[in-house]
C-alpha cells in the first residue's frame, strides 16, 4: 500500500483519512493538522520523510504566482528543509493544470460563465482558476489587497492585478505567513460583516475555502462557490446560508474533498517522479486516467 500524507499548518479538526484503490493500486491517504504550530509540522514532516510515498504541504504554500513567474514563501522553506528524501508538494501543480481543466468542464456542461460576476478571493494562490476564469468572459473583482493584506481595493482587471503582484509579491512572500492567511485555530473564526458587499454583488465566489468562509455573509441564496475542499460540516453550513451551487475542484473521497496538496502528493506516488520533473501533460494525463470531474452539488 502507497501511503500518502499532508502536513498542514491548519486546524486539527479538519483531520481525515482515507483507504482507496486508484488504477489499480492501493492508497492510504492522510491529512494531519498541527493547528498553526511550525515546529509540530516540521517534526511530523522528519517523522514521515522517507516512509511515505510523496508529501503534500497543507496551509501554507511553497510558491504564489503571477505573469508565470512564481515568488518562494520565505517560511515555507523551514518546512520544506525539513524533508530530505520524500518528494513534498504544495499542489500548485494541479492549481494550474486541474483547476483550468475544471472551468473548462463547467462550460462544456453548460454552465454559463460568461459575463458572471465573480469574487476571486486571492488569484496568486489560484492563479490557474484565475485565468481561466478571465478567459471564459467572467466579471471578476480579484480580492488579493482585500484578504491577503487587508486593504480594502479591489482590482477590477486581470492587468492590473499582474501588474500589481508583480510590484508586491517579492514582499508579501517575506512577510510572516500567518499575515496573509488563516492557520491554526484562525482558520475556524469567522470576522462577521467586513468586506460583505464584494460577496453581495458577486454570482460566483472562488478560491481557497478558508479565505472565503472567513468573511463569508449568511445569506448565498442564488450564489455558487468554486473552491478547493470542503468538509461535511462546511456543506452543512452553506446549505444553511442558502448556497445555490457547490463546486470544489478535487473529488469527494469518503464525505470530502482533499485539498490540491494532498491530491497532487498522490498523483507524485502514482508518476513516481520528482516533483521538478513532472510536466503539465504529465498531470493530465492522469487527470484522464482516473477520470477526475470536479464535484458539483445544488445545495438549494
Amino acid at each position: 500500500m502507497k501511503k500518502v500524507v499532508s502536513i498542514s499548518l491548519g486546524s486539527s479538526n479538519r483531520n481525515h483519512s482515507v483507504n482507496i484503490n486508484l488504477l489499480g493500486e492501493e492508497f492510504q491517504i492522510s491529512r494531519i493538522g498541527t493547528d498553526g504550530d511550525f515546529n509540530k509540522a516540521i517534526e511530523l514532516l522528519k517523522e514521515h520523510d522517507g516512509k511515505v510515498s510523496a508529501i503534500g504541504l497543507g496551509g501554507i504554500d511553497i510558491y504564489l504566482w503571477a505573469n508565470d513567474k512564481r515568488y518562494v514563501i520565505r517560511e515555507s522553506k523551514k518546512l520544506t528543509n525539513a524533508v530530505k528524501v520524500t518528494t513534498v508538494v504544495d499542489g500548485s501543480g494541479l492549481k494550474n493544470t486541474l483547476e483550468r481543466e475544471v472551468v473548462s468542464y463547467l462550460k462544456n456542461e453548460g454552465y454559463r460563465l460568461k459575463d458572471k460576476k465573480v469574487l476571486m478571493v486571492s488569484a496568486v494562490d489560484r492563479f490557474g482558476m484565475a485565468e481561466s476564469l478571465a478567459a471564459a468572459g467572467c466579471i471578476i473583482t480579484y480580492g488579493d489587497l482585500i484578504f491577503g493584506l487587508k486593504i480594502p481595493i479591489p482590482i477590477r482587471s486581470f492587468k492590473t492585478f499582474n501588474v500589481i503582484a508583480k510590484i508586491l509579491l517579492p514582499f508579501v512572500v517575506k512577510m510572516p505567513f500567518k499575515m496573509i492567511y488563516p492557520t491554526g485555530k484562525k482558520q475556524e473564526k469567522e470576522s462577521g460583516k467586513a468586506f460583505s458587499k464584494y460577496y453581495e454583488e458577486a454570482d460566483i465566489i472562488a478560491g481557497d475555502y478558508l479565505f472565503i468562509r472567513k468573511y463569508m455573509p449568511l445569506d448565498l441564496k442564488k450564489k455558487w462557490i468554486l473552491t478547493n475542499t470542503v468538509t461535511s460540516a462546511d456543506v452543512e453550513d452553506l446549505k444553511k446560508r442558502k448556497l445555490e451551487l457547490l463546486i470544489t475542484t478535487t473529488p469527494e473521497l469518503e464525505g470530502r474533498s482533499f485539498g490540491t496538496n494532498v491530491m497532487e502528493a498522490v498523483f507524485i506516488a502514482i508518476l513516481g517522479k520528482k516533483w521538478e520533473e513532472v510536466t503539465p501533460n504529465d498531470y493530465l494525463k492522469i487527470i484522464n486516467k482516473l477520470n477526475f470531474k470536479p464535484r458539483i452539488e445544488r445545495l438549494n
